[in-house]
């Protein structure tokens, strides 16, 4: 049995039977949906875990510079036949020329971005044919109009978002620079959905963009499916991705690009009780804050399961109701650093550890030092036996400052 006292507080871990356990579900869907997954690298970039990873997928997306050196770096390169799909808002000229060298998509948001480093892209390829190597590929995101993603700061369809050509935007921009070098789009629409929100997607893509769709090689459906969630219709994903090869015989790869699956539900966040003071209510102080440790939780928003381990190794569920409440809140100095309220059967007492399940995807993507608080460690179970992977002091604070 695991020993959560003997894991240092505050920490990540990952559960290497539980990432298992998605890679395989995302594999049965590559191979009955005849789809590439790719990586999201912004929903899961716990990096120390690719070496499993990577001989399930096809290769990462990446939101930009950074997380396509990771994808370079750490999945895999170009000539590895590993795909790295990059995406952003807008691109710098600087950003074009650390991309060039590594990715194999690249994706731009309007057309004016497009016209802006289309010849680069062409001239690079034009090497990469004297080599012998693979051009890379030019994509362009578009806007569905149609997405059913709450809360709206998660819906990329939602009115004035900054996110894909519109329908209107890209009909003038057809008109202006056509579409020379583009082999494929993109649209990104979902947020922890089932398959069939994809497939009501499709009718929209095929109504705005079935045109330009039917000259494309590739397509890209974007992230936010839930195929590693309990009960998700893969049977319906199957039919959907027919049903566009049939519409669209021309289409030869069709991408994925999940973030959350691939980490949902493989680890958890470990924080120990170091005080209790009382409030009209108890509250237990933890060395961990929603506000630098689980900032996905305050922006969703949701309250994360939770249970707690005593000092004699007994383990109760954190439960909305019961005889014991307390509110948990961080060492932070925001006063509304709280996560809770919880209710156990049995007190707590200085030196619990309280486990927040469900903490390896978005949470240390999105975490921070403010206050000068450590990032928690990170560390992996694995065969019912935890590895310190890595762990966090002062010059981690001061160089981001």
């Amino acid at each position: 049995m695991l020993d959560y006292h003997a894991i240092p507080s505050p920490c990540y871990v990952l559960e290497l039977a539980k990432l298992q356990h998605n890679l395989a579900l995302l594999e049965r869907a590559q191979k009955e949906a005849g789809i590439k997954i790719v990586l999201a690298l912004k929903g899961f970039a716990f990096w120390r875990a690719f070496e499993w990873v990577r001989t399930s997928l096809h290769g990462c997306c990446a939101s930009g510079v950074h997380e396509a050196l990771l994808a370079y770096e750490e999945f895999g390169s170009r000539e590895s036949t590993k795909e790295i799909c990059v995406f952003s808002p807008a691109f710098k000229p600087s950003d074009i020329a650390q991309i060039l060298p590594i990715a194999t998509h690249i994706i731009f948001n309007s057309f004016a971005q497009y016209h802006a480093y289309k010849n680069l892209v062409l001239e690079k390829n034009q090497k990469l044919h004297k080599l012998g190597l693979s051009p890379i590929k030019i994509g362009l995101r578009v806007n569905p109009l149609f997405s059913r993603v709450r809360p709206l700061i998660y819906n990329p369809c939602a009115p004035h978002s900054r996110l894909g050509i519109t329908p209107k935007a890209f009909k003038e921009g057809l008109e202006r620079y056509g579409l020379e070098g583009v082999s494929g789009l993109h649209f990104h629409t979902h947020c922890e959905q089932d398959a069939p929100a994809l497939q009501e997607t499709l009718e929209h893509v095929s109504a705005h963009f079935g045109d330009t769709l039917a000259q494309m090689q590739w397509l890209n459906i974007g992230g936010g499916q839930h195929i590693s969630k309990e009960g998700y219709a893969l049977n319906v994903l199957v039919q959907a991705m027919q049903g566009l090869r049939q519409a669209f015989p021309n289409l030869q790869e069709i991408f994925c690009e999940p973030g959350e699956a691939v980490g949902w539900q493989a680890g958890f966040l470990l924080s120990s009780v170091l005080d209790i003071v009382e409030n009209q209510a108890q509250i237990a102080i933890l060395d961990v804050s929603i506000t630098n440790h689980m900032p996905d939780c305050l922006e969703m928003p949701y309250q994360p399961e939770i249970f707690k381990v005593a000092s004699d190794g007994s383990i109760a569920e954190g439960k909305p109701t019961g005889e014991f409440s307390y509110f948990l809140g961080g060492v932070s100095c925001l006063a509304g650093d709280f996560i809770g309220p919880y209710c156990f059967e049995t007190p707590l007492a200085v030196g619990d550890r309280i486990v927040f399940k469900d903490m390896l995807h978005y949470s240390i993507v999105k975490n921070n030092t403010f206050n000068g608080i450590a990032l928690p460690a990170l560390g992996l179970l694995a065969h019912d036996k935890f590895s310190l992977l890595k762990s966090f002091d002062y010059t981690h604070y001061k160089e981001r400052n």
